[in-house]
């Protein structure tokens, strides 16, 4: 069928261009698998442009004076002290993990922190407040000292001579120095707690404080000195 040659076709309609979505906020994005109130706050740099712990404590500065033990306490700066277990399938990977996340599942190790790892993060936060306000230092390098003085040389192993077992003193590798330390701080936090007033963040900054002090009277480091004593026996 012909058409009229001066008749022009009318031009279709274009869509309208689609508006690209805009990628959330750092401050925005939860954890997956979490409850809503849990989210990442956004890094907070310091003056010197360094990433705060907690988005309040400068961790610069740090210094680790035991030589064996440094290489199993992580000290780089990160703001949010939560891996989400990464690192849980690879062995001996736990050494690039942070040392405060470290002590955040310590405390989760126990019958009344098991899975609540939201309370046991705010315990630890709030005990870091504590420790800079009463010892007026970096709660990371107070948390650090506190490791080297609890951390055991030696413990009791016990060897098998036909049907006879027979105790033997041997030295601590590193990595369980560190688990050990870690161990006994969160076990110091929560007995000094049991039973009292105390609230496990007063509790666990005064365990924290008493042992970088290395105070024979708080629970870490008079384990740490039962261990030792026990173990020199058996040489």
């Amino acid at each position: 069928m012909e058409g009229n040659p001066d008749q022009t076709k009318t031009p279709e309609p274009t869509a309208a261009p689609v508006a690209a979505a805009v990628p959330p906020k750092p401050a925005e994005v939860a954890i997956a698998g979490s409850p809503p109130e849990l989210r990442l706050p956004e890094a907070a740099p310091s003056k010197g442009g360094s990433v705060l712990l907690f988005g309040r404590f400068d961790v610069t500065g740090v210094i680790i004076k035991d030589v064996g033990m440094a290489r199993y306490i992580d000290i780089n700066p990160v703001a949010v002290p939560h891996t989400g277990g990464k690192h849980s399938s690879k062995p001996f990977a736990k050494a690039k993990m942070s040392v405060v996340e470290r002590l955040i599942n310590g405390m989760m190790r126990t019958e009344n922190f098991t899975g609540k790892k939201l309370k046991a993060y705010r315990a630890v936060e709030n005990a870091f407040g504590i420790i800079e306000k009463k010892a007026q230092r970096n709660p990371l390098q107070v948390l650090v000292d506190a490791l080297q003085h609890v951390a055991p040389r030696e413990e009791v192993t016990r060897l098998q001579y036909g049907g006879i077992s027979v105790p033997k003193a041997v030295d601590v590798a590193p990595a369980r120095r560190v688990d050990l330390a870690l161990r006994y701080i969160c076990n110091g936090a929560l007995e000094g707690s049991h039973k009292s007033k105390k609230a496990i963040e007063e509790s666990l900054a005064d365990e924290i404080m008493a042992a970088a002090n290395n105070d024979v009277n708080c629970y870490s480091v008079a384990k740490k000195e039962e261990i030792e004593r026990v173990s020199s026996s058996a040489r």
